[in-house]
């Protein structure tokens, strides 16, 4: 599901930058992210938190941004493992890495916005952390051991 998530944000986007520019591949790269938090299928109900649609568009768009922010969430999660506080970093992460890279306004804006979204629809995410509640992802349960 998650290459669903990531295939949707990546092929429109990379292919408006491709034939349009920047700006345009920005702006089908946000529509992609809406879209995936208010699906119109589900009636503009509650649908996803644009994480991995947003790392698709963003891997279109400006690839070594998207690559840095997957390393900075890789090793978050390796650190932690919570994919919240992980996905929380690598949005964070985006602006600057969009700026140090030199990429163009349009990439920038987007990026700054994305990273503004994924932080308000981590909002419960956040207060679980901060209360010490958050659920770190386990691989012992995936192994089918028992949770301790």
């Amino acid at each position: 599901m998650i290459l669903l998530d990531i295939g949707k944000g990546f092929v429109p986007t990379l292919v408006a930058a491709e034939l349009e520019g920047a700006l345009v591949g920005a702006l089908v790269g946000g529509a992609a992210m809406l879209g995936h938090w208010r699906p119109i299928f589900m009636r503009f109900q509650r649908g996803g938190k644009m994480v991995a649609t947003c790392g698709g568009a963003l891997l279109g768009l400006a690839p070594l941004v998207g690559l840095a922010a997957v390393f900075v969430w890789l090793v978050v999660f390796a650190l932690t493992r919570y994919a919240s506080l992980a996905s929380i970093a690598a949005a964070v992460a985006l602006p600057f890495g969009a700026l140090a890279l030199g990429e163009p306004w349009p990439v920038v804006v987007f990026v700054t916005a994305a990273a503004v979204g994924v932080l308000l629809l981590h909002r419960t995410n956040i207060a679980r952390l901060r209360a010490g509640t958050e659920n770190r992802f386990d691989l012992r349960r995936l192994r089918g051991q028992p949770a301790r």
